[in-house]
């Protein structure tokens, strides 16, 4: 089942994003050609100046795994996360099918306090 990436990012200001800009196309061509991958899509917020969102489509998370964890995709991710001076934010998501329940991860800390 197809799986979609959420990807988000916050830009400070226009030099920071001068200087991202080449790494992001360069991250985005190279994730185009990687078995899995779908499509993508680029949002900017529009209450919230310099928070994009990126929502990348894969056939798969081991797909998508494959191409976070390759060397080739984790160096350009150091370049980005050292001019954003924070890490990427990522969540995973599968399509919900009608009739299913949803499911909920809890953390073990946090169920025994129940």
């Amino acid at each position: 089942m197809a799986v979609s990436i959420i990807i988000r990012r916050t830009i400070k200001d226009k030099t920071m994003a001068e200087k991202l800009a080449p790494l992001i196309v360069q991250l985005r061509s190279r994730a185009t050609v990687q078995p899995g991958f779908l499509t993508d899509q680029t949002f900017s917020c529009l209450d919230y100046d310099g928070e994009y969102m990126i929502i990348s489509s894969w056939n798969t998370l081991e797909d998508w795994n494959k191409w976070m964890n390759s060397e080739e995709r984790m160096a350009i991710q150091r370049k980005i996360d050292g001019l954003l001076e924070e890490k990427t934010f990522y969540r995973y998501y599968e399509p919900v099918v009608g009739g299913i329940t949803p499911r909920f991860f809890y953390n073990s800390e946090e169920s025994k306090k129940d």
